[in-house]
């Protein structure tokens, strides 16, 4: 077999691919156009190819500002432009009956977390709006850049707030939660006007030299009647406190009974210096131990964790503690780690086990 070279074996190669080029089209020939026809192998002739365009499907971002008696109301497209304005009733039917026209393609429908916000969305949810509650903080941060503060501009910056996706959902808690909180809200401002009726009635004897000193809250009411005997105006003040006192008992007794029925509660209990105010008023707080993702998130949730200032290599300050979150529990378990600090350790009762 007669050996060749690798120049030969490169030639004939090149001429091979020299032939297959030739059968390509050259620019001489027209490329055939979508409406022409094309001819297969048998020379039989295919309907051109239509492509039909999809048309896209716009959608709808809403803003809600709301306040008492009046919801502002404002409708965006994904493009960012308005497509409806409006003014409604504070009332949930009112809201969905106006965002009617847009249900089909409604994204997301925001809302600032605020007094009315459990009623109000769970009610949307209720009439098929997919409500979203947003924390007041970030929004608050976003709207600060507008020039002209009304309802109106706030439901705009809310409804481009919810089309950006730039947010923070807020938690709404079950209704449960809402009463147990509701109970302790009634019981703290019931003793706190407990506290000032007494106060005032302790600075009113002063001015006429009168000064009970330490005297405990059961013997007070006798030292009074002692100090100032025949004065009207002193018994209303004493018929007003005692009225005042009765009523805090009662809702201190009823505090007591849920955290008492509640197993969580009875074995936070356990831990020195927790008692059924701060059980209760964490357990409500919480809600749902699902929605963190790690135990020390709950300490910034309350805003027990230092805040931090940090900006190129110059500045990085450790602050204080940011005091975001409930202050009322914040406010507990400060009291609860004061108790456990400054007092013995206490026996733990057999029935908190």
């Amino acid at each position: 077999m007669e050996r060749r070279s690798g120049f030969e074996e490169e030639a004939e190669i090149a001429a091979v691919f020299g032939e297959d080029l030739a059968l390509l089209p050259t620019s001489a020939d027209a490329a055939p156009d979508e409406k022409s026809c094309a001819a297969d192998v048998s020379g039989a002739t295919l309907a051109p190819v239509k492509r039909k365009r999809r048309s896209r499907v716009m959608e709808y971002f809403t803003g809600l500002d709301v306040s008492v008696d009046e919801t502002a109301i404002c409708v965006v497209g994904d493009d960012g432009k308005v497509a409806f304005e409006t003014a409604v009733e504070t009332d949930p039917a009112a809201i969905a009956e106006a965002l009617r026209p847009y249900a089909d393609r409604m994204r997301r429908v925001g809302h600032e977390a605020g007094s009315l916000s459990p009623w109000l969305h769970t009610e949307l949810l209720a009439e098929g709006v997919p409500a979203v509650c947003l924390e007041t903080r970030h929004v608050r941060a976003a709207l600060s850049a507008q020039r002209n503060k009304t309802d109106a501009n706030d439901a705009l910056g809310i409804a481009h707030i919810m089309r950006t996706g730039w947010f923070r959902q807020a938690h709404i808690k079950t209704d449960g939660c809402y009463r147990i909180r509701l109970l302790l809200v009634q019981r703290r401002n019931l003793k706190r006007k407990f506290l000032d009726l007494e106060n005032a009635i302790r600075h009113s004897l002063k001015v006429f030299g009168i000064r009970l000193g330490k005297v405990g809250r059961g013997a007070m009411e006798k030292s009074v009647r002692e100090a100032v005997a025949g004065a009207g105006l002193m018994d209303c003040m004493l018929r007003a406190r005692a009225a005042l006192w009765a009523e805090y008992l009662t809702l201190h007794k009823l505090v007591v009974q849920l955290a008492m029925r509640d197993e969580l509660c009875r074995r936070f209990m356990a831990i020195p210096g927790v008692g059924p105010v701060t059980a209760l008023s964490f357990s409500s707080a919480i809600d749902d131990p699902q929605r963190f993702r790690r135990s020390r998130n709950v300490a910034a949730y309350f805003g027990l964790t230092a805040k931090r200032w940090q900006s190129g290599t110059s500045i990085d300050v450790q602050g204080r503690i940011s005091k975001a979150g409930d202050p009322d529990v914040r406010r507990a378990l400060y009291e609860a780690a004061s108790a456990m600090l400054k007092s013995p350790r206490r026996i733990v009762p057999d029935y908190l086990l």
